[in-house]
C-alpha cells in the first residue's frame, strides 16, 4: 500500500486529499480540501497550504489532475492562471514520484474504477456497463471535459481528448439566435461556450431578447441559482434549453466514440440531477436520424461520487506506478 496526495486542479477550484492505492487502484481517499484557484499564486503555494490545513507532513508522490491538454515544457490551464512546468514537478511540489493527468482523463479513471453504486441511470437501457468496449466520458463545469473509457480485458485504457472544443451546431431557431449572440464576442464558437457554466449567460440573454425584455447583467452563478431554485422563468427556460443542448453533444459524442456506454460529470452534473430527468435531455440525445434505435440502445448514467476527480487522480497514479 502507498500513500499519494490526490490533487484535482480546475479553472476555479483546486482539491486535495490524500490517498492510499495499491494494485493499480485506489483503497482510501480522505476528505477532500477545496480551495479557490484565485487566493493562490500556483499550484506550490496551494500545496503548501494544504499541509497546513490538515496539519502534517505530506507523502512524497502525488496523483495530478489538470483541466488543461497535457504536453510540452509548460502547461497552461484553460480557465485558470496557473501556469505548469513538469519538468520541476519533483522540486517545486517536494515528490519523488507523480502522474500528470487531464481532469477528464480522471474522471475516466474514476468512471473505470468505481462500483455500479456510484452511478444512476438518466436514459437509455438501466443496465450495468459491459466490461469491454468504449464508454463516453463528458460533463460541464466550468468548461466542457471530455474522455474516453476503453474497457479490455479486464483493464482499462484512458484516451484524454478536447472534445468540449469541438464546434457549436445549433439545431433549431433558438440555438441560431444564441450562437448569432455568440460569435459578436468570438469568431468561432466551441460548444463549451454554450454547454458549460458560463454558457447559461449567452442563453438566458439570448432567450430575454426574443421574449422582448430587458434583465440586468447577471453572472452565471446568479443565473444557475435563480434557474435551479425555479423562481425566474427566464432562467427556468435557459436551465431547460441548456440541457437541450447537453443531450445534442453528448450524443455526437457518442456517435463519434462508438460507445457502450455514457457518463456524465463534471461540476454541474450532479446539481443537474433532477431537472436532466424532466428535461429533454433523452429526446435531442436519441434525436440522431438514421441512427435512433442505436442511441436509445446506450446506457446514459450520471457519476454520484462527491470528487470523481480526486480519485481518478489517485487512481491514474496507481495504474501508472502498478502501486
Amino acid at each position: 500500500m502507498t500513500e499519494i496526495v490526490s490533487i484535482d486542479i480546475g479553472g476555479t477550484h483546486a482539491r486535495f486529499a490524500i490517498a492510499e492505492v495499491a494494485n493499480g487502484r485506489v483503497l482510501s481517499l480522505s476528505e477532500p480540501v477545496k480551495m479557490k484557484t484565485a487566493e493562490h499564486a500556483s499550484l506550490q503555494m496551494a500545496k503548501q497550504a494544504f499541509a497546513r490545513i490538515i496539519d502534517r507532513p505530506l507523502p512524497r508522490a502525488a496523483g495530478i489532475a489538470i483541466a488543461s491538454p497535457i504536453g510540452g515544457e509548460v502547461i497552461k490551464l484553460t480557465n485558470n492562471p496557473w501556469v505548469f512546468r513538469p519538468a520541476l514537478i519533483n522540486e517545486r511540489l517536494e515528490v519523488d514520484s507523480w502522474s500528470l493527468i487531464n481532469d477528464f482523463g480522471a474522471v475516466g479513471h474514476a468512471v473505470a474504477q468505481l462500483s455500479d453504486d456510484h452511478f444512476i441511470h438518466v436514459c437509455g437501457p438501466d443496465q450495468p456497463f459491459p466490461d469491454h468496449g468504449s464508454i463516453t466520458v463528458c460533463g460541464p463545469g466550468t468548461g466542457l471535459g471530455v474522455a474516453q473509457v476503453f474497457r479490455h480485458g479486464g483493464g482499462y485504457s484512458i484516451i484524454e481528448t478536447e472534445g468540449g472544443h469541438m464546434d457549436f451546431s445549433p439545431l433549431d431557431a433558438i440555438e441560431d439566435a444564441i450562437l448569432q449572440r455568440l460569435r459578436k464576442a468570438f469568431n468561432r464558437v466551441s460548444v463549451e461556450r454554450i454547454v458549460a457554466g458560463p454558457g447559461i449567460v449567452a442563453i438566458y440573454e439570448a432567450l430575454a431578447k426574443i421574449e422582448g425584455l430587458s434583465v440586468p447583467s447577471r453572472d452565471d452563478r446568479e443565473i444557475w441559482d435563480m434557474a435551479l431554485n425555479g423562481n425566474d422563468s427566464i432562467a427556468n427556460a435557459a436551465l431547460d434549453r441548456f440541457c437541450l443542448a447537453l443531450g445534442t453533444v453528448a450524443g455526437n459524442l457518442a456517435l463519434a466514440h462508438g460507445p457502450k456506454g455514457v457518463v456524465l460529470a463534471g461540476g454541474l452534473g450532479y446539481r443537474l440531477k433532477d431537472r436532466l430527468l424532466q428535461s429533454g435531455f433523452e429526446d435531442r440525445f436519441v434525436a440522431k436520424g438514421r441512427f435512433q434505435s442505436l442511441m436509445r440502445s446506450i446506457p446514459v448514467k450520471l457519476i454520484t461520487h462527491p470528487e470523481p476527480g480526486l480519485f481518478g487522480a489517485a487512481a491514474a497514479y496507481a495504474q501508472e506506478h502498478n502501486q
